[in-house]
């Protein structure tokens, strides 16, 4: 699949290989900015199941 996008890019390797660092600096942006934010809701993280009682016992 990376060789089939690869190919079909524009220009030279210097060309290619710019233009696939803005490609993946766009997603990283996109995901942080909009689609992250969004999951975090649903996600479980704030479902902590550690007991409070500070005895520092197992089980």
């Amino acid at each position: 699949m990376y060789g089939w996008i690869w190919r079909h890019m524009p220009g030279n390797t210097l060309v290619k290989a710019a233009i696939s660092v803005l490609l993946v600096l766009g997603l990283v942006y996109l995901l942080f900015t909009y689609v992250f934010p969004w999951a975090e809701p649903l996600l479980p993280f704030g479902d902590v199941t550690v007991d409070g009682n500070g005895d520092g016992a197992v089980g």
